[in-house]
């Protein structure tokens, strides 16, 4: 009953209650309130079942998706809807895939290497002079 309500929101509707009704009325209002919704459960039960009698079907059957799936389509139509969204889930599923992979070791880029004439000799300090320069 209580399972979308956290330890703190309980914890504050006890608090609201106990300054709204104070200490002597608050267990008979919290007995009142269980008593209300378990009469409520009951009848909205009641009902689910009257009227899955007189329609002599499911009244879960007569959700909109699930009717139109049942009545309107045959199975090789609703596959062809589908079918394309099948296609994107799976390569979204792949794209995914290979962003959570790690990254490759080793070199990033292989590219040609430089394959002319290696210079020799002592490295060149300060200014290249192309052969035709005078000083």
């Amino acid at each position: 009953m209580f399972e979308n309500l956290n330890g703190w929101e309980l914890v504050a509707l006890v608090l609201l209650g106990l300054f709204i009704f104070g200490p002597e009325r608050l267990p008979t209002v919290i007995g009142d309130g269980v008593r209300l919704l378990r009469k409520a459960r009951g009848l909205v039960n009641r009902a689910t079942t009257d009227l899955s009698e007189q329609l002599g079907t499911d009244v879960r059957d007569l959700h909109p998706q699930r009717f139109v799936r049942q009545h309107l389509l045959t199975e090789d139509e609703e596959a062809a809807l589908l079918r394309p969204i099948e296609t994107i889930g799976r390569d979204m599923r792949e794209l995914t895939a290979n962003l959570n992979d790690p990254p490759p070791v080793g070199p990033q880029h292989v590219g040609p290497q430089h394959v002319g004439p290696q210079p020799v000799g002592p490295p060149h300090v300060g200014r290249h002079r192309r052969p035709d320069e005078s000083d």
